[in-house]
């Protein structure tokens, strides 16, 4: 990857949850500091106060871990996709604007990785990977026994079963997704097709 370094062989990196997409704060690399990153995948800025490196990190604990790195289309910033290992900010606050680091909608695109990843783990003691292995009519069979006990749920007053009957429900079309080779972000794009059409 090219870089293009200002006169005090620095560029501006902007760091985002990889996850929620939120913004968690701006530093700075030289070359140095971003080989160092990409060797271990823990991100490295050059301090300008300490003059130095510092792998965020390497004090609190707070590690950015490297998820990607992409240059703008001028090449002079960096956007550095990380998952945080805690609080962002030396004030101990989620980033550097204070802002909370959460978009519950984001742990949907957590949890198809999690998902892929007992699908391929070959855990005969893991409940995802012994679905696949029942193949997609056990699956489909699944998401409609789920549905049932939701519409069921829906009926009474049990508001707590009705929840965890919902979560069951979305967890196993999530599932029904990947055994079809889709994601949850392919029925988003559906339904906002839909939308710019009416």
């Amino acid at each position: 990857m090219k870089l293009k370094l200002n006169e005090q062989g620095l560029i501006p990196a902007i760091i985002q949850d990889a996850n929620t997409n939120m913004v968690l704060m701006l530093g700075y690399m030289n070359q140095e500091a971003f080989d160092k990153t990409i060797a271990t995948k823990k991100v490295t800025f050059f301090s300008r106060s300490k003059k130095r490196l510092w792998t965020k990190g390497e004090e609190s604990g707070n590690f950015l871990n490297l998820v990607t790195i992409q240059n703008d289309c001028d090449e002079d910033t960096l956007l550095i996709k990380v998952i945080p290992s805690g609080p962002t900010c030396h004030n101990g606050t989620d980033t550097c604007w204070g802002e909370e680091n959460s978009n519950n909608l984001a742990f949907l695109t957590q949890l198809e990785s999690v998902i892929k990843q007992r699908r391929e783990s070959g855990d005969e003691k893991s409940y995802v990977n012994d679905l696949f292995k029942k193949g997609i009519n056990k699956i489909a069979q699944k998401v409609g026994e789920e549905a049932v006990e939701v519409v069921i749920e829906a009926k009474d007053n049990n508001n707590e079963l009705f929840l965890n009957e919902s979560a069951d429900l979305l967890f196993h079309y999530l599932i029904l997704l990947q055994a079809k080779n889709y994601q949850l972000k392919d029925v988003v794009e559906v339904l906002k097709d839909r939308n710019t059409k009416k």
